[in-house]
């Protein structure tokens, strides 16, 4: 059912309209205050008109201006121009004017398609997943950013874009012409029930649909026999509050807190569940890792510490800063911090970083490994049922599952055909392609289809080392057959294969199996921490 909370088309941020306030008056000013602006307007204007180049006052005025959000130190406050704002509140809207299609680049090469919207303009038109945008409007795409691909595309709906396309195995260009349409880019985009017993939903961002979407993605799983949730949030930056308070307010009860939000010279706001409850008590286990943030964390923090998910994975982000967009004149918007999120238990949800000289922001005080003994170090909070919780920023897991890293070997192959790796993503996507229609659903890789592989890529002029054969034909293995299963049987299907190489869903899958309730599971995974020691 339909969310009914008011939805704020902001991500991770609260909308705030002005009111105007008096700068550069002099006289309202304190004596310090007053020589600062002094400062200020003798520079201005020795800029202005001594300046070796000429300068326009606008261009003055907006230079001051991004100079001085820039000394806050704060990798979240930005002024936003109108061409900025715009990128901006797309980002936030799960709709747009375009043609469906999810591009990717990798490093060197142009921009390609990595997946296909079903009933899209893009899936009507018959585009492929692997076909490489070589044009759009009749102009090369050659040396574009993946950002310049997309806002081309972009446009009103109605409106109509002209694209051509290269084909892994077709030597002419293929042209196109697509009418925009709305797209809707699912939070969800599938659910899966592994093992007969074990519901997957996998949430990629808090869109203005997440809520629906989540609720909608479990009542389906239990109506399938699911006896247990895995809501995989690894990879979600985030997105808009209100979604993250209503995906939390399904499964808590009413009047339970969510986050406060602790902002200078204002009272403590608190967000509470308003329902509706989807009426569940089925286990849950909520997956996080490094790139989980903001909206994400807010979900995951507030399911922890009222003992209604199991976090399995790696300490999140620990992007916990509210942030609140005001209107400025010439259709401006400036992106300030504002306050800090802070979860039932009162952790703060952020973690505090620091501009480098290079420009990076990294950490201020780093974790070391992400380990049981390295964690206590960290500040400890109590969730409902006297759990121990960890602040320090992010939200740390309750087990702790590194995922899997790739073999030395296997990096320093994969750094080697970097340059052609356009090349070698067309290749396996045209090959997936021929194979989809001729496997059932339980197919096994067979060593043919690697081998095949290796010769299509040295053919057309990749070079795979003698040293790196066996790591070239793991990785290639492990990627066709995911290609293969999800172009012939959804990505449910792709997903349930990788059960095996992905430890933190293994691991969630196993606790989930062996609890019946969410007690048991908390049991159980205590059980699971206690016997490393």
């Amino acid at each position: 059912a339909r969310h009914p909370m008011p939805r704020m088309r902001t991500a991770a941020v609260t909308t705030l309209l002005l009111v105007p306030i008096v700068a550069g008056g002099f006289l309202l000013q304190e004596p310090p205050a007053r020589a600062s602006a002094h400062l200020f307007d003798q520079v201005r204007s020795l800029v202005t008109t001594r300046y070796v180049d000429s300068l326009k006052d606008t261009q003055v005025f907006e230079k001051a201006a991004r100079g001085m959000v820039k000394e806050l130190n704060d990798p979240y406050s930005e002024l936003l121009s109108p061409k900025e704002s715009d990128t901006f509140n797309r980002s936030t809207n799960g709709r747009y004017g375009g043609t469906g299609m999810l591009l990717e680049q990798q490093p060197g090469a142009s921009v390609s398609v990595q997946r296909v919207f079903p009933h899209t303009p893009a899936d009507e038109a018959g585009v492929r997943e692997g076909d490489r945008i070589i044009a759009v409007d009749g102009v090369s795409t050659l040396g574009w950013e993946i950002d310049k691909v997309s806002e081309k595309l972009r446009g009103n709906p109605g409106s109509q874009v002209a694209v051509t396309y290269a084909r892994p195995g077709v030597t002419e260009p293929i042209k196109l012409k697509f009418t925009r349409a709305v797209v809707h880019v699912p939070a969800v985009a599938y659910t899966g029930l592994f093992d007969q017993q074990v519901g997957y939903i996998p949430l990629q961002t808090f869109n203005e649909n997440a809520a629906e979407e989540v609720s909608a993605a479990v009542e389906k799983l239990e109506q399938q026999g699911a006896k247990g949730i895995v809501l995989d949030m690894r990879d979600n930056g985030g997105g808009i509050v209100d979604q993250a308070l209503a995906v939390s307010g399904l499964f808590l009860r009413e009047g339970q807190e969510i986050v406060s939000v602790h902002a200078r010279n204002t009272p403590t706001e608190i967000a509470r569940a308003r329902g509706p409850h989807i009426g569940s008590n089925i286990p849950l286990v909520v997956l996080v890792d490094g790139s989980s943030a903001s909206a994400t964390e807010i979900v995951a923090g507030a399911l922890q510490d009222h003992d209604r998910a199991l976090i399995v994975g790696t300490t999140s982000f620990g992007k916990g800063l509210v942030q609140s967009v005001f209107p400025l004149d010439g259709g401006y918007f400036l992106k300030m911090t504002t306050g800090k999120w802070f979860t039932p238990s009162g952790r703060s949800i952020h973690r505090e970083r620091q501009l480098l000289p290079d420009g990076r922001f990294v950490e201020t005080h780093p974790d070391s490994l992400e380990t049981d003994s390295a964690r206590k170090t960290r500040p400890t909070f109590q969730s409902d049922a006297g759990r121990t919780v960890y602040g320090g920023g992010g939200i740390a897991p309750d087990v702790i599952v590194t995922d899997d890293t790739l073999s030395t070997v296997e990096q320093q192959f994969l750094r080697s055909i970097a340059p052609r790796g356009q090349i070698v993503q067309g290749t396996l996507e045209g090959y997936a392609f021929e194979l989809k229609g001729t496997v059932k659903r339980d197919f096994v890789l067979s060593p043919s289809w690697t081998s095949e592989i290796t010769r299509r890529l040295v053919q057309r002029g990749v070079t795979i080392e003698p040293r790196f054969q066996s790591a070239a034909e793991r990785l290639f293995g492990r990627e066709l057959e995911h290609r293969v299963a999800r172009m012939a049987f959804g990505d449910a299907a792709a997903k349930e294969r990788e059960l095996r190489t992905d430890r933190q869903l293994s691991r969630a899958m196993d606790l989930l199996e062996k609890a019946g309730t969410q007690r048991e599971l908390f049991t159980v995974a205590h059980a699971v921490i206690g016997a490393r020691h």
